[in-house]
């Protein structure tokens, strides 16, 4: 009964017999709610007057109180039901209180702690998400976020000193793969041994090698002009939504994952404790490597994805054709010798993506058209009597 905005009024004649009277079954963990009780009986300067129970069975005294009360009685040899009324009593059940409230406090703190980390990680993932929403324009930033996924892909697989030690088959592999490119990895190694440019600093190139900044350049490039290919056969109306979808299916996709992951830790974190170890710092530090990779993985996403989405299936179609078909390397067999094959990442991405535009319809990104209207692809004619017919 300690809610507040509800005034007690007190009828004809309780003021003359004392007012209004409040009796506490218990006393409460918080000395702020026993007060507010309190106040109940004498409400705007109305006379009342209030009396508490307690129990030493009470969850209150049990877990907080001390045993010397119970001792007493025991000793005095007190009937069971008697009512104690001693100053001692007060000041027992008000440390129990304080000591509750302790405890509460370093509860709220340590659950606070935990939410501060979410509270980051939600400012950077939404103040992304607020920036792609607002922008007139989001190619630019498309731009950027390829680069940026590039420039981490490159430094992953160029570990060692010189380009001959290079794992250039998984990084053609991943190029080819989430580009539409067939970039085989002599022409990757070519660039590698062309470059003699360092890079400028305070880019976001520095700190990269002559040799990986000339890679990052020549796939960047490669990517752009492939980028530049495809928005030629989009409609200009419908670029920009498909675009900004995009990358907002990605982050909303990925960052609800993430949400999943970072629950099971928080619930699994406190484990640690048994290797003596701090849950809070341990979790601080899982979380920071989860939202690493999440931001790398909502861009790689974006990247992947970018290609995959179009305005209406012919622009998919027309930009298919244009693709280069085949791209070889050299392949080491199982027993050691050296053959020839079509790379995974280039011809046969093409290839795997033509016979899927031959079986499905791509998944519709760009805004809603009529069966009436002019169809988006530009051939003047209506919609159901182009596309829509397929």
């Amino acid at each position: 009964m300690a809610g507040r905005g509800t005034d007690i009024k007190l009828g004809p004649g309780v003021t003359e017999v004392g007012g209004l009277h409040v009796i506490g079954t218990e006393r409460h963990e918080a000395r702020r709610i026993d007060r507010q009780l309190r106040g109940r009986c004498a409400r705007q300067g109305d006379p009342g007057s209030s009396h508490f129970f307690i129990s030493l069975e009470d969850d209150l005294m049990r877990l907080f109180g001390s045993d010397r009360i119970g001792k007493v009685m025991e000793r005095v040899g007190l009937e069971e039901n008697q009512e104690l009324e001693h100053p001692l009593l007060n000041r027992s059940i008000e440390t129990a209180q304080k000591r509750v409230e302790q405890h509460n406090f370093q509860i709220r703190k340590r659950t606070l702690e935990y939410d501060d980390v979410m509270n980051k990680q939600r400012e950077v993932i939404y103040g992304f998400r607020d920036e792609i929403i607002r922008a007139d324009d989001v190619q630019d930033r498309l731009m950027d976020i390829m680069e940026e996924v590039v420039i981490q892909k490159v430094m992953q697989f160029t570990t060692e000193e010189t380009p001959d030690d290079w794992n250039l088959r998984a990084l053609a592999d991943w190029v080819n793969l989430t580009f539409p490119l067939g970039m085989p990895e002599a022409e990757i190694l070519k660039a590698a041994n062309a470059g003699s440019e360092a890079p400028t600093p305070d880019s976001i190139y520095d700190g990269l090698t002559p040799a990986q900044f000339a890679v990052c350049v020549f796939i960047s490039d490669a990517v752009r002009n492939a980028y530049k290919l495809k928005i030629s056969f989009e409609n200009p109306d419908a670029l920009k939504h498909v675009e900004r979808q995009t990358i907002l299916n990605a982050i909303d996709k990925l960052w609800q994952e993430h949400l999943y992951g970072m629950d099971s830790l928080r619930n699994s974190i406190g484990l640690r404790a048994y290797g003596q170890r701090d849950p809070l710092i341990e979790y601080k530090g899982e979380a920071f490597k989860m939202f690493e990779e999440l931001m790398v993985g909502v861009k790689t996403e974006i990247c992947r994805n970018i290609f995959l989405s179009a305005s209406s299936l012919m622009a998919f179609e027309n930009f298919l054709r244009k693709l280069p078909q085949k791209t070889v390397h050299q392949d080491t067999s199982a027993f050691g010798d050296q053959t020839t094959s079509n790379a995974s990442g280039g011809g046969d991405m093409v290839k795997e993506a033509n016979e899927a535009v031959s079986k499905a319809k791509p998944v519709k990104t760009g805004p809603k058209v009529g069966r009436n209207d002019p169809c988006p692809c530009g051939s003047g004619k209506k919609y159901k009597q182009c596309c829509g017919k397929m």
